[in-house]
């Protein structure tokens, strides 16, 4: 996989992970690995130092071009002073002065060139580490997921059979219930406290349950003769 990874982002402009607050986030959920953290301290370190040789060379620049700028001055004063002149000394150290930032300047864009490269070979390498854990817990979430989902998928089967299989017992339950009520009558069903509660089971279909029992206050209840 990390052959993958590195032909796919091989000449690719890369950004530098480690001033991504989003790749930060990656790793939320778990601990860097030492590598990683000692990739991304290195990355910091270099950037750090190009900077610095960047602001270093900018002040070396500035104090050169102040130089150049005071060395055209020096020299008129020497051709009207002459060469034993105070002005020729200030000359002489201006000129070594200015071979001295010229020899800082290319010192510093040596080790500029050098720096990109660098942070470009480790910021490759975290991103390559980076990648093969974000693969490894994708490929761990995706079985997952498809378990979950082969476990809801299952629980939803036996779930609509459950359901089925209660409003069965409960249209069962109804219809004993139902049947006593008109068999036996209120009073009997009340002395043997069955237990169950049409009204909660079945509200609308108790309202057929007590217009029967209505119907029959004038003929039989309990089994004895009205009258």
């Amino acid at each position: 996989m990390k052959a993958d990874f590195r032909a796919a982002l091989e000449g690719k402009d890369l950004p530098i992970l480690t001033l991504d607050n989003k790749w930060h986030k990656l790793f939320t959920q778990r601990e860097k690995t030492p590598e990683i953290d000692e990739l991304a301290d290195d990355i910091n370190a270099l950037m750090e130092k190009q900077a610095k040789l960047r602001d270093d060379e900018k002040k070396v620049k500035a104090l050169k071009k102040k130089l150049m700028s005071e060395i055209m001055e020096l020299r008129d004063r020497v051709a009207r002073e002459g060469e034993k002149s105070k002005a020729s000394k200030e000359l002489d150290e201006h000129t070594r002065l200015i071979n001295d930032c010229n020899d800082r300047i290319e010192q510093y864009q040596d080790e500029l060139i050098d720096i990109p490269r660098e942070i470009y070979q480790k910021n490759m390498k975290l991103m390559m580490l980076s990648m093969d854990i974000c693969y490894e817990k994708l490929e761990r979430n995706s079985d997952h997921i498809e378990e979950i989902d082969k476990w809801i998928t299952a629980t939803r089967i036996e779930l609509k059979k459950q359901i089925i299989e209660k409003q069965r017992r409960e249209v069962e339950n109804f219809n004993l219930y139902s049947y006593m009520h008109d068999i036996f009558g209120a009073e009997v069903i009340e002395i043997f406290d069955i237990g169950y509660d049409p009204e909660k089971q079945h509200p609308i279909r108790t309202m057929n349950i007590d217009s029967r029992a209505g119907g029959a206050e004038g003929g039989i209840v309990g089994g004895n003769p009205a009258g």
